[in-house]
């Protein structure tokens, strides 16, 4: 794959390739904003829920569902600050077009990191409710929904613009 291709668009017509870097960068920016907000309301929720009284309700199995999503919202909370860091690293060093680059990989991990965390809330607020079944089936419906909208649907809308290029 190209390193267009992997940075995320070609270049618009009139833009230099240090433009359109600077312009993808911008965009990872703001997508890492969007996961980062909700990330951080999530995280919140689960912190919380150690102080509530019925916490200590919890079997050994939904403590350690529990356990597993602190961890996974601090790991997406993590990748959402790398390119922050990335970026004071390489400031002025001229190394935009890595800082996009590295960027979209870390993006697409964070967003792999919190479609397991949607996952596991849905699993582990069904489970403490109703039941262990009806979290499992709850986690399934959310991996679904997020299958669908966020890999099959930019891959079939990718489909059927290479068809509308080609005809």
């Amino acid at each position: 794959m190209s390193d267009d291709a992997r940075s995320g668009s070609l270049n618009r017509p009139g833009e230099s390739d240090a433009q359109r870097y600077d312009r993808n960068w911008e965009d990872i920016l703001q997508e890492l904003r969007v996961t980062q907000t909700g990330n951080q309301i999530l995280t919140g929720f689960l912190l919380a829920l150690a102080f509530q009284q019925r916490f200590h309700e919890l079997e050994p199995v939904g403590i350690t569902i529990y356990l597993v999503l602190v961890g996974l919202a601090c790991t997406a909370t993590l990748l959402a600050l790398a390119p922050v860091s990335l970026h004071r690293w390489l400031f002025q060093h001229h190394a935009k077009k890595d800082a996009v680059l590295i960027g979209n990989r870390i993006l697409r991990v964070n967003l792999i990191a919190v479609a397991l965390l949607i996952i596991g809330v849905a699993l582990f607020l069904f489970y403490f409710v109703l039941s262990l079944t009806a979290g499992v089936i709850a986690a399934v419906v959310v991996a679904l929904v997020i299958i669908g909208l966020w890999v099959l649907l930019p891959i079939d809308m990718l489909r059927r613009e290479r068809r509308g290029r080609s005809a």
